[in-house]
């Protein structure tokens, strides 16, 4: 019979990529919803930044919510939450409405987003070995079946309020019918709760800073990848297109044979080598001088910085006496980066151009690599997992 740990690190590889698919679910459905509420391009735009916002504003607080309830009580919850919060999104009948609902759901989303990732840092910690960037490529599996199912259901003419409405319900089941195989944890008594606010500091505030500049570069990708393709090396809308999907597969792929890389390498090794692929196709990118060699570029960013934000969180939850603090506050950091990357990319671009931007990202990439001596408590000593916890 498998372990109890065993089964936790499927129980929390379950809650990843449930929580990929309510993203995934929710994406496929943006056009219908931006047209059924009649919403421009810059109206939609001010309601995706809500997300964001509410993922932001509360993931300082996240921490000492899993401190106190427990970390196992607290993913059942709030991974519940963020799918049912998907679920309704497309019942909004105006944009203000979207607008708040999306504040809502970023909530949801941001505070489950730190609880599992707390779990993932406890089982690695039990198990003796890295698990934290397959984890978190089963969060791209899951935003790509969600994604897909989404897709499918607009090609058959599902509309969006049935297609999310029967996805939430279905991943809020899945979701807390997992986390009923996580680890059992005891609440924190009062007096030994971490801080009321999570902001990183010291070693922690570095590991964020270092995850600020994987996830800049991570989203300043994805969104202006194929914008590069078809201002800057006059490529084909497919061939634009084909340069997001190289990206997102790189990710994916490397995410989920990271964990094989850094049990092999180490995680500072790992993220060296990484950084140097990331190097290189930054500076294909901004030398390309056709479309296939730009899209080449763009993958290798793409599997440079995969394992960055996975090992920056277990570095995190491995540093101090409160995990969930800690990841809650280099979430808070890292994130941020994925709303300011898109705005920011774009104003330099129109003051000097889109090459030199992606000079700068590569860059960024280059800082990361030069920094991965900062993320060497995520390497774990092979065979001394701790022990295994008691049967609740």
């Amino acid at each position: 019979m498998a372990s109890q740990v065993t089964r936790a690190r499927w129980a929390v590889a379950t809650v990843f990529a449930v929580h990929g698919a309510a993203s995934g679910s929710f994406a496929s459905r943006i056009p219908w919803i931006a047209e059924h509420l009649h919403l421009s391009e810059g109206a939609l735009g001010l309601a995706l930044i809500m997300p964001a916002v509410g993922s932001l504003s509360s993931m300082p607080f996240t921490g000492r919510l899993v401190e106190r309830i427990g970390g196992r009580p607290a993913t059942r919850i709030l991974i519940a939450a963020w799918a049912l919060a998907v679920g309704v999104l497309a019942l909004a009948p105006n944009q203000w409405a979207l607008m708040g609902m999306l504040l809502l759901a970023g909530v949801a989303a941001g505070t489950s987003d730190i609880a599992m990732n707390a779990e993932g840092v406890e089982v690695e910690q039990r198990l003796g070995r890295s698990i934290m960037s397959s984890l978190h490529g089963m969060w791209s599996v899951g935003g790509l079946i969600g994604s897909g199912i989404g897709a499918a259901a607009a090609y058959l003419g599902v509309s969006a309020p049935v297609n999310l409405a029967v996805m939430g319900v279905l991943l809020a089941v899945i979701g807390v019918t997992a986390g009923h195989w996580l680890l059992p944890t005891v609440p924190a008594a009062a007096a030994e709760d971490g801080p009321r606010f999570s902001l990183p500091r010291g070693p922690v505030l570095i590991i964020g800073l270092i995850g600020f500049a994987a996830v800049f570069a991570e989203g300043a990708t994805a969104d202006w990848c194929a914008v590069y393709l078809r201002q800057i090396l006059d490529a084909s809308e497919g061939q634009a297109a084909i340069a997001y999907s190289m990206f997102a597969l790189a990710m994916a792929g490397g995410r989920l044979i990271g964990d094989a890389v850094v049990r092999r390498f180490g995680a500072v090794g790992t993220v060296r080598a990484g950084g140097a692929l990331g190097v290189l196709g930054g500076m294909l990118v901004v030398t390309a001088w056709t479309p296939p060699v730009g899209v080449a570029g763009f993958g290798l960013i793409g599997l440079g910085v995969a394992v960055v934000v996975p090992l920056a969180f277990s570095a995190a939850g491995h540093t101090g006496d409160h995990p969930a603090h800690a990841i809650a506050g280099v979430a808070t950091v890292s994130y941020g980066a994925g709303l300011a990357a898109p705005g920011l990319m774009g104003g330099i671009a129109h003051a000097t151009s889109l090459p030199f931007s992606f000079a700068m990202v590569t860059g960024l990439v280059l800082i990361v690599a030069l920094s991965a001596g900062r993320l060497r408590a995520a390497e774990i000593a092979h065979g001394q997992p701790l022990p295994e916890p008691a049967s609740a």
